[in-house]
């Protein structure tokens, strides 16, 4: 079965990842490339919270992984001069553990909570309280003689990140200043991710192979920087001193990446569709057997891209290859005239996709 984080077209971060993206980091809104809107939006905050000499107000950050959430929180704390406090809601298991972190933060701290959507219900209403009133109430005891016992905390900024904005519930969403909705890329940002982290990593390379990275790189900078380190592995391995066009199409298709960012698995899913079911409709527990993965698999790794750029629909009968799919795996679609769901290429829809 194949996992998401073994894709090298992964949105999702790697234990590897880490070290080389740290080194790649920004640390300052200067540095920050792309999201314009947010960036900006960000810097009349801190700006103002500075001016004030007060914390900033709580920020949440939503948008896919890999886009720079967590480099965003890290800037927050650089141009804050501020310490960073970082962890995630997998990793608060009850109320206590978040009781523990917040009483122990210092004056103006910030407080990174990744993935906030997974906090455990008691910590989500513990959280309330704290931002609202820098305060938490420590209950002592149990049963009818329990007491609680209100903890005053130190004034702290709260940035929350999330991937699924909306899993949280609104009282939360609520008490969060500013939310940012972080997007995807253009090629011509990616193209400046990939010259700027060439250049940290102290690479020479071709501007036709920054573009050719850039195609491929699904509008997402963590992407990005793992296809740049695997071009600039080949031309190691290859004697090349300088990474050139030939390079990174050589060793994106090794690692069978496709011009427009698609890999075997994405692939396999646009085949079947257009192969074996002539385009569709066909249910997802069928499509995946079909592929031979995991049902949750194709829908969570394969189908978000392959939806998003317009290569597959969700019909309410099923997943139905669009006109662009079609062409992608080198078939003609069906003609205009033709009847049913495949008569409607390119089209995409929110209604879930039936199964039966």
């Amino acid at each position: 079965m194949a996992t998401d984080d073994a894709r090298e077209v992964s949105p999702a971060p790697r234990i590897e990842d880490s070290a080389a993206e740290n080194a790649l980091r920004p640390h300052s809104l200067s540095e920050f490339i792309g999201q314009e809107r947010v960036r900006s939006q960000i810097d009349v905050l801190l700006t103002a919270a500075r001016h004030r000499k007060s914390p900033a107000d709580h920020i949440l950050l939503s948008g896919p992984p890999g886009l720079g959430k967590t480099t965003l929180a890290l800037i927050l704390a650089s141009e804050m001069e501020a310490p960073i406090r970082i962890t995630s809601g997998p990793a608060i298991t009850h109320a206590g553990d978040l009781a523990a972190i917040l009483s122990s933060l210092m004056e103006g701290e910030i407080l990174f909570l990744d993935e906030i959507h997974r906090l455990p219900r008691p910590a989500e209403e513990l959280l309330y309280l704290a931002m609202e009133d820098f305060r938490v109430d420590v209950v002592v005891g149990k049963g009818p003689g329990a007491t609680a016992i209100p903890l005053q905390l130190p004034h702290f900024t709260l940035v929350g990140a999330t991937t699924r904005a909306g899993l949280l519930p609104s009282p939360l969403r609520d008490r969060f200043g500013f939310t940012a909705h972080l997007d995807f890329y253009d090629e011509n940002e990616i193209a400046e991710v990939i010259r700027r982290s060439a250049a940290l990593l102290g690479l020479e390379i071709q501007m036709q192979a920054i573009s050719e990275i850039a195609g491929r790189s699904r509008g997402t900078p963590r992407i990005a920087n793992r296809l740049l380190r695997r071009v600039r592995d080949y031309a190691q391995v290859h004697g090349s001193q300088i990474l050139k066009h030939s390079d990174a199409t050589a060793a994106l298709s090794m690692y069978e990446v496709d011009e427009l960012g698609l890999d075997r698995l994405d692939r396999a899913v646009l085949l079947a569709l257009v192969e074996r079911f002539n385009g569709g409709p066909v249910g997802l527990s069928t499509l995946a057997i079909a592929v031979g993965e995991e049902s949750e698999t194709v829908e969570s790794v394969a189908e978000p891209f392959l939806v998003r750029n317009g290569f597959m629909a969700r019909t309410p009968r099923g997943r139905v290859a669009t006109a662009q799919g079609w062409r992608h795996v080198g078939h003609e679609p069906p003609a205009a005239n033709s009847t049913g769901p495949n008569a409607i290429n390119g089209v995409l829809f929110d209604m879930p996709a039936s199964d039966a």
